[in-house]
């Protein structure tokens, strides 16, 4: 009988989902990923979670919830640094504890401490911890890994040809959209787990495409080019996605084709408040080029984020048309 083991379908499950999954499958187990976010999970989520945290690590105990009766392991791994001289949200260190404490009747938690902060050389120890869950065999465990590995180098690679989660499901990738010459390029700027949820980002990228608007994300992004535009900041961005983050921005603003930035944010997430009120300084400062913010929580409503995106692309389109045809008279 296989072992099944649930992988919740949040916070850095659209980040890494690739990896685990190709992991877990190859040493045998059988792997059970909860439902997409939907109107419960994010109440089970609100009620089992202590009121300061974020939207996205509620809704992440709801998908704790909903995988808890059907498996036999959790995988919830301490992740603390996942780059050389940089951290992760304090929130995903002290995650397997916030779980534990917060929803009861859990099954035994896969909680293996991540953290490269100094260097990977402790990788295979954390990999080995992960994988003797399922077997003690360390060369079908590196198997497995070094399977893992490349499953998620080539899902990097599509994304960065703007093939996106929400494009794709376990065994299919949909075809791209053919884009337009005049089509307008919007930099949609946030974590991965705001970006690519379709319930938590009331489904903007699907939105921004219907209006013929091509969406550019972080995770489309060289990493060269975002380590690049980074370091154009004062001091050195120490959280990893921060650094994608304004790196991204960084490189919007210099872009010609590229008509605006949307930021999309948590309610409750202090590196969002930051790092946003840092790129919205610098675009405001630096460059015309049209910025917003859009800020969800749980009773964060659909209507108006619907109204504030058309809003957005409205403009952009007026201002491509008219900005350089106003009367030398005023």
């Amino acid at each position: 009988m296989d072992i099944k083991i649930g992988i919740p379908r949040g916070l850095l499950y659209y980040y890494y989902f690739p990896l685990w999954n190709k992991f877990f499958e190859t040493l045998g187990a059988e792997v059970v990923v909860s439902q997409p976010t939907n109107k419960k999970i994010i109440e089970n989520g609100v009620k089992n979670t202590v009121d300061e945290a974020c939207l996205p690590v509620k809704v992440y105990h709801g998908h704790v919830m909903d995988l808890k009766d059907r498996v036999d392991f959790l995988f919830v791994p301490k992740l603390m640094s996942i780059y050389k001289n940089e951290y992760i949200c304090p929130k995903f260190c002290g995650l397997p504890e916030m779980v534990s404490s917060s929803v009861k009747d859990l099954p035994p938690l896969i909680d293996t401490v991540i953290n490269f902060r100094k260097s990977r050389k402790k990788l295979f120890k954390a990999v080995y911890e992960i994988g003797s869950h399922v077997t003690k065999n360390v060369s079908e465990i590196e198997h497995a890994y070094s399977e893992g590995i490349t499953n998620y180098h080539n899902y990097r690679a599509l994304m960065k040809q703007g093939i996106l989660p929400i494009d794709m499901n376990k065994d299919h990738f949909q075809k791209r959209k053919v884009i337009s010459v005049n089509q307008q390029k919007v930099v949609l700027l946030g974590h991965p787990y705001n970006l690519y949820d379709p319930l938590l980002s009331m489904n903007i990228v699907e939105k921004l495409r219907a209006k013929d608007v091509m969406v550019i994300t972080p995770e489309m992004m060289d990493t060269a080019t975002i380590n690049r535009y980074a370091n154009q900041m004062d001091k050195k961005m120490f959280w990893s996605f921060g650094r994608k983050i304004m790196g991204t921005a960084f490189y919007a603003m210099e872009d010609p084709t590229i008509s605006g930035m949307i930021y999309l944010s948590s309610f409750g997430c202090g590196l969002d408040s930051v790092i946003a009120d840092i790129a919205e300084r610098r675009v405001r400062r630096s460059s015309k080029k049209p910025f917003t913010v859009l800020t969800l929580d749980e009773h964060t409503g659909e209507a108006g984020i619907d109204t504030r995106i058309e809003a957005f692309v409205d403009m952009i389109r007026w201002r491509e048309k008219n900005e350089n045809n106003f009367s030398s008279h005023g």
